[in-house]
């Protein structure tokens, strides 16, 4: 299996935390060396791990913050 390069371009915040130290991250990234985006996944402490995620371009990450705000919590 290929080896993923990602180098993270902005660390928006983390969403939570784990026992483990692991957290839950809103990041831009930029992956293999193409254009930043949204990502939002488990990370290590260190960032030497992560989980599955998701990406979003910004028009995405829009679109979900509107569908976000609509929502009755």
């Amino acid at each position: 299996m290929a080896e993923i390069k990602f180098e993270i371009k902005e660390k928006v915040g983390a969403i939570s935390q784990s026992p483990k130290g692991w957290s839950k991250e809103l990041n831009l990234i930029s992956w293999n060396g193409k254009e930043p985006k949204f990502d939002l996944r488990d990370w290590a402490p260190e960032h030497e791990k992560m989980g599955k995620g998701i990406t979003l371009s910004i028009e995405e990450l829009k679109a979900l913050r509107d569908l976000l705000n609509e929502m009755e919590l």
